[in-house]
């Protein structure tokens, strides 16, 4: 690959990462780039590791996924450079972002992740954010890694009911 292909790359995800309200997973960003073509996954990850190693982008871990937000540098950066992205491009990523970016925002804003406690007890915290703000944060104690697994799963799916459930038990009489 190129140096120039390359920061070609590292750019069009500064310009993703600017043009959403929130951020954006690894898994996301390959499903642009792979599935469009522009990339292989393997190129992706080292943009995104040269990204990260540059303090361009930050990372937060949360279940094993890395959420990527673009920082005051990186903001820096793709304003400096944003020219050398082509147009037809730019285009094809708000074009990705008008058909996908509910779905994007519910894979970031939903999130589920446990942590050992003591004698095999484990704490599920799960939250629900909207534009940044939490909605709602609600922490389980479990007395199993499996339960703490099957509610960290279930939650993206059963997460707004239980929302509603609690919002009409405390509001209405």
């Amino acid at each position: 690959m190129s140096e120039e292909s390359l920061t070609l790359y590292k750019l069009m995800i500064l310009y993703m990462l600017d043009n959403l309200e929130f951020p954006m997973t690894t898994s996301q960003l390959s499903e642009f780039f792979v599935n469009k073509g522009y990339t292989s996954y393997f190129h992706l990850q080292q943009a995104i590791n040269e990204l990260h190693d540059a303090r361009f982008i930050r990372g937060e871990v949360v279940r094993n996924t890395t959420n990527y937000y673009l920082t005051a540098s990186g903001q820096e950066t793709l304003d400096m450079f944003l020219g050398k992205i082509p147009d037809p491009i730019k285009k094809d990523i708000l074009d990705y972002f008008s058909l996908k970016k509910y779905q994007l925002r519910k894979e970031v804003d939903i999130t589920a992740d446990y942590y050992p406690l003591k004698k095999g007890e484990y704490m599920v915290k799960t939250q629900i954010k909207e534009k940044g703000s939490t909605l709602m944060e609600l922490y389980l104690n479990v007395v199993s890694k499996e339960q703490a697994i099957e509610v960290c799963d279930k939650w993206s799916e059963k997460c707004e009911s239980v929302y509603s459930k609690v919002m009409e038990l405390l509001l209405l009489d």
